[in-house]
């Protein structure tokens, strides 16, 4: 389950949209889902700050894995970044599945006054970042304590703390592309796809060109002595048991088929370049299951993730992830079995 939690609703200081996230958590892990990821915006009304809300969903849940999809590296800190995923691993026991990526480069502009301005390239700012992450969690020693270090003797070395261990093989990159994911392959972490993709001309389905990225990670796991990896891959999907169920979902209904007919007619686009959108099916769950079953990029994958809709009241969006979990996860479970 991946998630557009929202902090509206704030009366008394408390907020309702966080509640209901939360509420959310509770709810599919009961349901059995093993899985919920949250999303993360800057300027918005969704989740701006995403880990304390997974340190709180960790309280409210024991089993589910809790993580994010994906944190913006170009406005991260490492060091901060590594103590906070570090102290909500240990209060989770182990759970956090942390997505991290570089974010959406047309939005730097908007972010400048709050998170500061990106001076240079910021691929290579991106790359800085994931690295020095990547070596805090892995405990490298970045000082020395010295006659002014309160707590530790002179010359104890320094790291960034907390340590959590295993924390690093639940860090994954977010990829669109082969060398992106290629990259996160051959640092050993995890890999993300989405539900948009970048196209070429060969005329492949979206699908096909996403199951060629994770083989493409894979490849570059292997061979650089991390084994296969892991690979989460999320798609959007309103699976109904009445048709009634699927009133007030007609925007995302009538997105996708516009999506689709663009990529039919070669003028879909992300950022001004070629893209290739999954497929949004609005059915009954036997359906949505047959759709996700035979999907190359998801058999090729070792997590599915239902992305749940954004911009709905909650009994609406509760009402679709509760759908997915009862009736159509163990049709999956039962195909891929």
């Amino acid at each position: 389950m991946l998630a557009f939690v929202d902090h509206t609703g704030i009366a008394r200081a408390r907020s309702q949209g966080l509640d209901d996230g939360l509420d959310l958590f509770e709810r599919m892990e009961d349901l059995g889902i093993d899985a919920g990821y949250v999303r993360h915006r800057h300027l918005q009304d969704y989740l701006s700050s995403p880990l304390p809300f997974l340190a709180a969903a960790s309280q409210r849940t024991s089993t589910m894995t809790l993580g994010t999809a994906l944190i913006p590296l170009r406005f991260e800190q490492p060091g901060r970044l590594a103590e906070d995923a570090a102290s909500v691993d240990l209060l989770s026991g182990g759970r956090l599945y942390m997505g991290v990526g570089s974010g959406y480069a047309k939005q730097d502009a908007v972010n400048e006054r709050a998170y500061g301005s990106l001076e240079g390239d910021v691929r290579a700012r991106v790359d800085s970042v994931l690295a020095d992450l990547l070596s805090f969690v892995d405990g490298e020693v970045v000082a020395t304590a010295d006659e002014f270090f309160e707590t530790e003797a002179v010359g104890t070395p320094l790291r960034v703390r907390p340590q959590a261990p295993g924390l690093r093989s639940r860090i994954a990159y977010g990829a669109g592309s082969i060398t992106s994911a290629e990259r996160a392959g051959r640092l050993g972490i995890g890999l993300q796809v989405s539900t948009l993709q970048p196209a070429d001309d060969s005329g492949r389905s979206f699908e096909e060109l996403q199951a060629e990225l994770i083989e493409a990670y894979r490849a570059a796991s292997r061979a650089s002595g991390h084994g296969a990896g892991h690979v989460s891959a999320s798609r959007q999907m309103l699976p109904a048991i009445d048709p009634a169920d699927l009133e007030g979902l007609e925007d995302l209904i009538a997105r996708d088929r516009d999506r689709q007919q663009a990529m039919r007619e070669g003028t879909a686009v992300i950022g001004g370049r070629p893209a290739a959108f999954g497929r949004v099916v609005a059915g009954d769950p036997e359906e949505v299951a047959r759709f996700l079953a035979e999907d190359v990029a998801l058999q090729a994958a070792d997590e599915t993730v239902l992305a749940l809709p954004f911009g709905h009241p909650y009994p609406v969006v509760r009402r679709l992830a509760s759908t997915f979990a009862e009736s159509v996860a163990p049709l999956l479970r039962a195909a891929w079995s």
